[in-house]
């Protein structure tokens, strides 16, 4: 190697030297930011006042806009909001928002704005921290705007609008979701396939506002429009969301089958997104089987079945089963030991058909064999209002479940069945054969004495039975129906009497 290469060589090595020392300088300076950063994270819940002005003094040590800078902007802008500065917090937020163009990386400033307005959500519950949460909401908008970032300026729009509907201010709502459907739309006025994603989530809100609303008509239509859109993957929970309103809706209109249809799909929806809304949807499946008063579990299905035990809807899962055994007893005692279950507004405004399908299967079931009984007998055995007896015999009797007349003044009710008349009548045919029988075995010379005769004579010449024959005859007409039958005690502990119709 020649002098003149040694001589590079070593000019060269101090050249290197020279530059790693500003690498060193530059090392010591980022440091010490961090340091100041660090230091006031430790002090922010003891002294919180301090700790934003240290976090205010990291920007003005980075030579450019840089990662420090942004973590110390957001700390102080959290502070402040939760001290109720919101006017610095506000403006200093402006100021974070100059950061997202190019001093820090698009995904790590996409995740802290969502973030920021999170926690900015959650704590706007009085009217100041509710106008400040919308001073932030304007300025991430009006600079994604600015940026041409339209997929940010949707997703933050979409934000906002979830926040409306759960605050339920459905007037400012209703006008984000008409600029938000343009904003997805083509130039002739159809719908923008690439958007597909959002445009679901529209609609997500849309039918969550007309659920909530009970406005069926406008949710009938969007919701089949939501079923068409398929030029998006949505997330899971947008379809659970979309089949949980759907179902709502078939049940609105009493169609069981489609609502049953709907809920399994939300469920398995909500199930796959990991939401804990799937529980919820899980009690509206288990409700409508019962409205379709179908012998089948829901809890048989692969995807539900891991749910039977769960103990956050053991009560749901109790009333199928006394539902599907008839048990009206075990299914009143459930609803009376669980009061939450009537919590949900939705279980409670249809588990009112669910109770009234039990009871007049129940009130269908004891007065089976009577035909006279009372309306306080009712009351007592199923164990509710004698209005609510009335009304479910009235049902029964307008539906010609029950062929029957009802008298308030006394509180009874008298059965006329065709079926009743069809045996009495039968009764009577046997009741004239045997007295046919009697008067030819009479007058063949063979037959009785004639003290015997006249023990067997009847009133009016018919023979005379034994004590406690047609006991249990039901009302009907004809000649049988004159006599007073009263129940030998046949039916049990409690029965009632069973006497004839007309009056007796």
């Amino acid at each position: 190697m020649s002098d003149d290469d040694d001589f590079m060589q070593d000019s060269g090595d101090e050249e290197y030297d020279f530059e790693y020392e500003d690498a060193d300088d530059d090392e010591s300076g980022d440091v010490g930011i961090e340091n100041k950063y660090y230091n006031a994270k430790q002090i922010k819940i003891d002294s919180p006042e301090e700790a934003i002005v240290e976090f205010l003094g990291v920007p003005p040590l980075e030579e450019e806009k840089g990662d420090w800078g942004f973590k110390g902007l957001k700390q102080a802008i959290k502070l402040e909001f939760k001290l109720g500065r919101y006017s610095d917090a506000v403006e200093h937020y402006r100021e974070l928002l100059t950061y997202v163009k190019s001093a820090v990386t698009r995904n790590y400033s996409e995740k802290s704005i969502n973030n920021m307005l999170d926690y900015i959500e959650k704590g706007s519950d009085d009217d100041k921290a509710y106008q400040c949460m919308e001073e932030f909401y304007s300025l991430t908008l009006h600079s994604f705007q600015n940026t041409n970032n339209e997929r940010l300026w949707l997703k933050t729009n979409i934000k906002l609008a979830r926040l409306w509907l759960e605050r339920k201010e459905y007037g400012q709502l209703s006008k984000k979701v008409r600029e938000l459907h343009r904003a997805c739309q083509r130039e002739d006025g159809s719908d923008d396939p690439s958007k597909g994603t959002y445009l679901l989530e529209l609609y997500a809100l849309e039918i969550q506002m007309y659920a909530e609303t009970k406005n069926n008509k406008r949710l009938k239509a969007l919701y089949q429009r939501a079923l068409r859109v398929r030029s998006a993957v949505p997330h899971p929970k947008i379809m659970g969301i979309i089949r949980e309103c759907g179902g709502k809706m078939h049940m609105s209109e009493e169609n069981w089958e489609e609502a049953q249809s709907d809920f399994f799909e939300s469920f398995r929806n909500y199930d796959e997104a990991g939401s804990m809304q799937r529980i919820q949807v899980l009690k509206y499946l288990v409700l409508t089987t019962m409205l379709m008063k179908s012998d089948i579990n829901p809890f048989y299905s692969q995807e539900t079945k891991p749910y039977k035990s769960d103990p956050r809807i053991s009560a749901m899962t109790d009333l199928v089963d006394a539902f599907q055994r008839d048990d009206i007893h075990a299914y009143e005692a459930i609803l009376s030991k669980n009061p939450d279950v009537l919590a949900d507004p939705f279980i409670a405004e249809n588990i009112d058909e669910v109770s009234r399908n039990m009871r007049t299967k129940a009130v269908l079931k004891l007065i089976a064999p009577y035909t006279r009984f009372s309306l306080s007998f009712i009351s007592k055995h199923i164990k509710i209002s004698v209005p609510e007896v009335q009304d479910i015999l009235s049902f029964l009797i307008l539906d010609k479940k029950l062929n029957a007349k009802i008298d308030q003044e006394s509180g009874t009710v008298v059965v006329e069945s065709t079926s009743d008349v069809d045996r009495l009548r039968s009764l009577e045919e046997w009741n004239a054969s045997l007295r046919t029988l009697w008067r030819a075995t009479l007058d063949d010379g063979e037959g009785f004495k004639s003290d015997e005769a006249s023990q067997l004579h009847g009133l009016r010449g018919g023979p005379t039975f034994p004590s406690g024959f047609g006991d249990d005859m039901p009302a009907g007409g004809g000649r049988a129906g004159s006599h007073r039958l009263r129940s030998t005690g046949w039916k049990g502990k409690g029965a009632a009497k069973a006497v004839g119709p007309r009056g007796f």
